[in-house]
């Protein structure tokens, strides 16, 4: 920990000044200006003589810091200069991101210069690149108005557009003159106010992207679809939230929101790039490869219809002489017509090779589907009526030429067998396609056919025919074996009949059908149907073998059903580690901040020894399970406490503490406990009830709701409470009667606030829902709000969005609110702000941060944040593992840090006496449901030589004083 004298001390806090200064920041580059003019000189040494009389007179010792941060570290920057270097870090790992995502979709624009039909998929590409850019501009000036120390700002000048289609387009306008190297994004209103248009137009263009990605069907990606479809959700729900917070992106509580924001967009993003990098290295060359091989199926197409108009057109020559009867004329019919189907057969196909190579073509769904059908279907269509036309013609040329019977049977017999099997595989196909698209592709035509098969065979018609048809198998059978045994009888006399093989011994077929399971639709069964008593080892001859009929069957229906099973959808990408645990937040910094920080350092750190001798003094054992809650009565006599057990206990302040009261619930865990301002009532709070209970342990009466109650309120002058119960704030009497209804409208309250004129609350909650209905993606937060609600106009003064999660509010005796969060965001004051209103002539409440309470390091906080100390100068928190810190609340410096070591990590919660006589003193909660009592054993608070309470304000003498030196000698430099 650095040391030094007062002179040296202000030394350096003059030179942190002026280095904050723009004018002295620039001239202190170079050392001439300081050394030639004698008079800075002098004025400087003037300056420094003052602030060193003033830090003796304050009682300053030479051997102690200005603004402590941890015993044992050194060189621990402030808690300003963390936050401006973890939102610099915060926005360097977003643009990383960017510029990655820019480099993926540069490759992938290459990659696809290789595709037919790449036009869209590139102008998209080239579009997002564009809107990449504009983004990052947008957030790169909301990081430097927030962190104008480590983030700079960029140049409207140098912003380049990426658009090489654009590019393109101005060089071919501008014939005559030289093509421009770069375009500059300079006719786009880039101002923060447009942060919502910019997200709609942002989600717009990665959905655009999408749609040219899924106008491929040769790969389709469904990681690519899920993050893309994610991001666009949560881009629109974004933009519709920010839309309330018209006309305030340049106040610094939006700000930091959209800073915030950063990492939220930049997981999607990388979830993008990642995803986006397979599709090139996969996904492109399975394209290609498609691609290619259907060009290559529409050249064969085109060479075949191309050989197949030559034998039409050579085979024309024997025929288109003959006319005049109408078989001749029939002949030259189909001839002619098979020549013109196979030339558009031809054609076609070559068209169809064009289109599919073509690059510059518009996507699928910007083409009628009339002209789709024609290039894709068209060529194989004509080729096929083509040849069936020829092979008409041949049939009809054998008997308008007289050939002979044999020769025209045979040519009619054959044209016959191959137009219908031409005509059944044509319907095969076309069947296929039909029913793939009408089911989704979990049911095959063998399936329908043979569904319909067994329908038909349920009919009481096809029943009867069919027992008739088996009757008359049978008797042919029962005719032929009697033959037959006569026959042999004949032939071997000597032979007995019994060793004849009977009906019964010839082998029956077993036909198996294949249709889809009733208990799933990728289960497949067998129905076999066996005539009884049939043999299955062979006859007496030899010549009887059992028929496995079923068996190439069996082997098509069991790998049908394996590749059914074995192709599970893509699963969802696994829920990501948020990465939004620190709350980033600059607390304001005036030039004079470290001239008033020296005045200060000398009553902060007369706190630090007491600080250091807090040690837990007493332990009880109140509860059987967790602590909840706890807190001190205003008078400082009691202390209450609430549990898991479903008791409450009151403590009697002392040496030792001794227990006063136990308060027993029948049901539901007591959430929280709250003493009216008079410290004559405690409330406990249960799911759907409070309770009201004297000092003594009486119940006074239970108030019972019908909603969840989340937390509950006194207001300052104790003669009502509030209940928070989802989105509203009811204000009760203490006979439970209802007094008034505040509503928060979307949003979903955790805790409230009074402010101490009794004229505002302040609340703390998550949003149900942006204003056009929409919610975050599973992997996204909800936006959570801190508003300022006018009891008196009931209607919302300011809403604030946060980023992390929120836990609870607390407002001092002056007038500002402590914020806490879950998890590891650490604890922030801020401060309520009367403006009057230009429009309405009207006073309204704002929220302005003012400090963030940076940890030693990432920590996982518990229970709410506590102000401490006399008049609320301290804030206490403290995490799971048994840290406790202990910042002065308006300077924000860390004074204390108890390590986890000292409890063997177990912390619930915390809370402060505000009226013992030792203003040191508060209690802790842990999981065992002991309650620990710390305390300073040797300290008296009524020892301090400057009391907290008595130090200079801001606007007193002193301090006016020292700000009129500091600025004098400012203009002088």
């Amino acid at each position: 920990m650095s040391r030094g004298s007062g002179p040296a001390l202000a030394a350096r806090s003059f030179h942190d000044i002026t280095a904050s200064l723009p004018g002295i920041q620039s001239a202190s580059r170079s050392e001439s200006p300081w050394r030639k003019d004698p008079r800075r000189k002098q004025t400087l040494l003037s300056l420094i003589d003052a602030l060193s009389e003033l830090s003796h007179d304050s009682g300053l010792d030479s051997d102690v810091t200005i603004a402590p941060n941890f015993e044992d570290d050194k060189d621990v920057p402030s808690v300003d200069e963390r936050l401006q270097i973890t939102g610099a870090e915060s926005f360097n790992r977003f643009e990383r991101r960017i510029d990655y995502l820019d480099k993926e979709l540069r490759n992938f624009a290459n990659a696809a210069r290789q595709l037919g039909s790449s036009v869209g998929i590139l102008s998209s590409a080239f579009r997002l690149r564009e809107r990449l850019t504009k983004v990052l501009f947008l957030f790169r000036e909301n990081a430097a108005t927030l962190f104008p120390r480590k983030v700079q700002r960029q140049s409207r000048d140098s912003l380049v557009n990426p658009n090489l289609m654009d590019r393109r387009r101005q060089a071919g306008q501008r014939k005559h003159q030289a093509p421009l190297a770069a375009r500059l994004i300079i006719d786009d209103n880039l101002d923060p106010e447009t942060f919502p248009e910019q997200f709609e137009s942002f989600a717009h263009d990665v959905v655009t992207f999408l749609n040219c990605l899924n106008e491929f069907p040769e790969f389709t990606d469904e990681a690519v679809n899920t993050s893309m479809r994610s991001f666009e959700g949560d881009l629109k729900y974004w933009a519709s939230c920010l839309q309330e917070y018209k006309n305030q992106f340049r106040y610094p509580a939006v700000q930091r929101y959209i800073h915030d924001l950063t990492s939220e967009i930049g997981d999607h993003i990388d979830n993008i790039s990642g995803t986006l990098s397979m599709f090139i290295e996969i996904g492109v060359p399975t394209i290609r490869f498609a691609q290619q091989h259907a060009a290559s199926n529409l050249l064969n197409l085109s060479t075949v219809a191309t050989f197949f108009s030559a034998v039409t057109a050579t085979t024309l020559q024997f025929s288109y002489a003959q006319t005049g009867d109408l078989l001749s004329d029939a002949v030259n019919a189909f001839w002619f017509s098979s020549l013109v189907f196979s030339i558009a057969a031809a054609v076609n196909s070559l068209l169809g090779l064009t289109w599919k190579q073509a690059m510059y073509r518009s996507p699928g769904h910007r083409v009628p589907w009339w002209v789709l059908i024609w290039i894709k279907r068209s060529p194989l269509v004509f080729l096929v009526m083509s040849v069936a036309c020829f092979s008409a013609g041949l049939m009809l040329f054998t008997y308008a030429s007289n050939q002979g019977a044999v020769t025209s049977t045979i040519i009619t017999v054959f044209t016959a067998v191959t137009s219908f099997g031409l005509a059944a595989v044509s319907a095969w196909f076309a069947s296929e396609r039909w029913i793939f698209v009408q089911h989704r592709g979990h049911v095959w035509l063998e399936d329908v056919l043979l569904e319909g098969i067994n329908r038909l065979n349920r009919t009481h018609g096809v029943v009867f025919v069919r027992r008739t048809c088996q009757q008359c198998i049978d008797r042919a059978y029962s005719i032929r074996a009697s033959l037959r045994r006569l026959s042999c009888r004949r032939l071997h006399p000597s032979k007995r009949e019994d060793s004849l093989p009977t009906f019964h011994d010839v082998p029956t077929l077993t036909i198996t059908a294949t249709t889809p399971h009733p208990d799933g639709p990728g289960s497949v069964y067998s129905a076999s149907s066996e005539r009884p008593g049939s043999s299955a080892g062979p006859s007496e001859d030899g010549n009887f073998s059992t028929v496995r009929f079923d068996a190439r069957e069996r082997l098509k229906s069991a790998i049908r059903s394996v590749i059914l099973l074995q192709a599970p959808a893509r699963p969802m990408p696994p829920r990501r580690a948020s990465s939004g645990d620190i709350v980033s937040g600059m607390s304001p910094t005036r030039f004079t901040e470290p001239a008033m920080m020296s005045i200060r350092g000398s009553r902060i750190l007369s706190l630090v020894p007491k600080l250091k001798g807090l040690e837990p003094t007493q332990e009880l054992p109140a509860h059987q399970a967790l602590v909840r809650h706890l807190e001190f009565s205003p008078n400082g006599k009691f202390l209450a406490t609430s549990s898991w057990d479903r008791t409450s206990v009151i403590f009697r302040v002392g040496e030792p503490f001794t227990t006063h009261r136990l308060l027993v619930h029948v049901r539901g865990f007591i959430g929280q406990v709250a003493w009216s301002p008079m410290g004559n009532l405690l409330l406990t709070r249960l799911n759907r009830a409070i309770k009201i209970w004297s000092e003594d342990g009486v119940c006074r009466r239970t108030i019972d709701r019908q909603r969840n109650v989340q937390s509950m309120a006194w207001l300052p002058g104790g003669e009502a409470i509030l209940s928070v119960e989802g989105s509203e704030v009811v204000k009760l009497d203490l006979q439970g009667k209802i007094l008034d209804v505040y509503h928060f409208g979307r949003i979903t309250l955790h805790n409230v606030a009074v402010t101490p004129d009794c004229q505002r609350l302040l609340g703390v909650g998550a949003l149900q829902s942006s204003p056009n209905g929409l919610q975050p993606s599973r992997t996204s937060r909800v936006e959570k709000r801190v508003i300022v609600y006018n009891m008196g106009a009931k209607r919302c003064e300011n809403q604030t969005p946060v980023f992390n999660d929120v836990r609870d509010i607390m407002m001092s005796r002056k007038g500002v609110a402590l914020i806490s969060y879950e998890n590891k965001a650490p604890p922030q004051l801020w401060k309520l702000d009367l403006v009057k209103d230009r429009h309405h002539h009207s006073v309204t409440a704002r929220l302005n941060l003012r400090h963030t309470y940076m940890p030693k390091g990432p920590i996982d906080f518990v229970g709410p944040s506590y102000f401490g100390g006399k008049d609320d100068q301290l804030v206490l928190c403290a995490g799971k593992g048994g840290d406790i810190h202990i910042w002065d609340r308006d300077s924000a410096a860390l004074l204390h840090y108890i390590r986890p070591q000292t409890l063997n990590g177990d912390i619930t919660c915390i809370a402060w006496n505000h009226a013992t006589d030792d203003p040191h003193m508060f209690a802790t909660g842990s999981h065992d449901g002991t309650v620990r009592i710390w305390s300073s054993p040797n300290g008296d608070g009524r020892s301090e030589d400057w009391s907290y309470s008595d130090r200079p304000t801001e606007g007193s003498s002193e301090m006016l004083m020292m700000r009129e030196r500091v600025v004098g000698s400012s203009s002088t430099l």
